[in-house]
């Protein structure tokens, strides 16, 4: 095998069995920067190694194994620990075997559950744990998630770092919580999976409407999520959600990358294995019974869509109805002028427009521009060209995306013209 190649099935294996890797090791040392330090010494002997021996039979294994043998290194140098490191001996001649068993399996998948609660804990941000997620169980590089999230690798790195030290004086256990907490902490996983896709769905700045990448890593944390936690009716919910939007990216943009909004898309570009696999799990969430969670209310409603074959067909008064439901659960004025937009489609435009005029005052939407979207919107259909016009520039300007820019200040000159003819 040549280096190059060599290097590409190294970054391959890299990106599959990174979060497993670090998993294991962080379940070992208790400290997931050190964990994830050794897993890059694991990384770096692979590139030196497979080059000129070969890729292992068992890759995980290997890196695991070597990422092991270094933190047992580590603890005799300091001369500490001396029973873990005869542990750590015992676990590294029985259980890392080439061929790992049905037991040792299961250990780290629980291993990478535990990661994954802890890479989103609550005590960090929003933004620092979709980082710290994507380093640690995505296996994303700094530079990788800097160009993801338009910003430097040298923020990134802060974030990750600053991350790591403030789990690290929070004394963040490495386990599931119990049961008591698990419903604030799954709240805060999930959280972080759709701000990861949401971010790649429709950036909220810079020149492309969507970022795949993070939509792809967004969907795949999500499935991981769905074997590790195969009872939680809202992780389902959550996969059902993603893998229905994820079906609709080819159809989102037109040929120069411009956004093509969901009643004017090309339904027969939709991916109808991602909305089949979509269904399926919003099946096995309504199987395991309770009362929806908003996750699962909103792939409720993204069915809808997914089961019309034509904008006609849609179900405007369920999407509606469902919009209504989802505001009870989770009150949110961004939730209500969804709802404006379902009540403009079942009830008229001018219903919509009461709806979501209602919100003008509501301080959450302040700077929220798919508030005067909406309104300039339905102002447009009622034939109020000239007040349509100025919503859709206001809305402009307060995008950061420049490809939504563009959409909505086309919008504001079709206004215009509509009003002069």
């Amino acid at each position: 095998m040549g280096e190059s190649e060599a290097r590409r099935t190294v970054e391959a294996v890299w990106r599959m069995e990174s979060g497993r890797v670090i998993a294991g090791l962080a379940a070992l040392v208790r400290d997931v920067g050190q964990a994830e330090e050794l897993a890059q010494d694991a990384l770096v002997a692979a590139l030196e190694t497979w080059p000129r021996d070969g890729v292992p039979a068992n890759p995980g294994a290997w890196l695991m194994t070597v990422g092991k043998r270094r933190a047992i290194d580590a603890l005799r140098r300091r001369q500490t620990e001396d029973r873990k490191v005869a542990e750590l001996g015992r676990d590294l001649g029985e259980e890392f075997t080439p061929d790992f068993d049905a037991a040792v399996e299961e250990r780290i998948e629980d291993d990478l559950l535990r990661l994954i609660f802890v890479a989103c804990h609550p005590v960090l941000s929003p933004i620092a744990r979709a980082a710290l997620t994507l380093r640690l169980v995505g296996g994303l590089t700094t530079a990788e998630i800097a160009r993801a999230f338009l910003t430097t690798e040298t923020t990134v790195g802060q974030r990750i770092t600053r991350a790591k030290q403030t789990l690290a004086a929070a004394r963040v256990p490495f386990e599931v919580p119990d049961p008591t907490e698990r419903a604030e902490r799954i709240d805060s996983v999930l959280e972080v999976i759709y701000l990861i896709f949401n971010e790649g769905y429709s950036a909220t700045a810079g020149d492309d409407w969507m970022r795949p990448a993070l939509t792809d890593e967004g969907l795949r944390l999500a499935r991981i999520l769905q074997g590790l936690m195969p009872d939680e009716p809202e992780v389902h919910g959550l996969a059902a959600l993603l893998e229905i939007q994820a079906s609709r990216t080819a159809a989102r943009t037109g040929p120069d990358g411009e956004p093509v909004l969901l009643n004017d898309q090309d339904r027969s570009r939709w991916d109808q294995l991602l909305i089949r696999r979509g269904l399926a799990a919003l099946d096995r969430a309504r199987a395991l019974g309770g009362t929806p969670g908003p996750y699962t209310i909103q792939a409720e409603i993204a069915a809808c869509h997914a089961r019309a074959r034509t904008p006609a067909e849609t179900d405007w008064a369920r999407i509606a109805a469902l919009y209504a439901e989802l505001a009870r659960r989770v009150p949110s004025p961004v939730v209500e002028l969804n709802r404006a937009v379902a009540v403009s489609f079942a009830d008229g435009p001018a219903a919509g427009l009461e709806l979501a005029r209602a919100l003008a005052d509501e301080p959450a939407l302040d700077n929220y521009h798919l508030l005067p979207s909406v309104l300039g919107d339905l102002l447009a259909k009622l034939g109020r060209h000239d007040e349509a016009r100025a919503e859709f520039e206001r809305a402009a300007s307060l995008t950061g995306n420049a490809r939504e820019r563009a959409l909505l200040l086309d919008r504001a000159a079709a206004s215009d013209r509509q009003k002069k003819s």
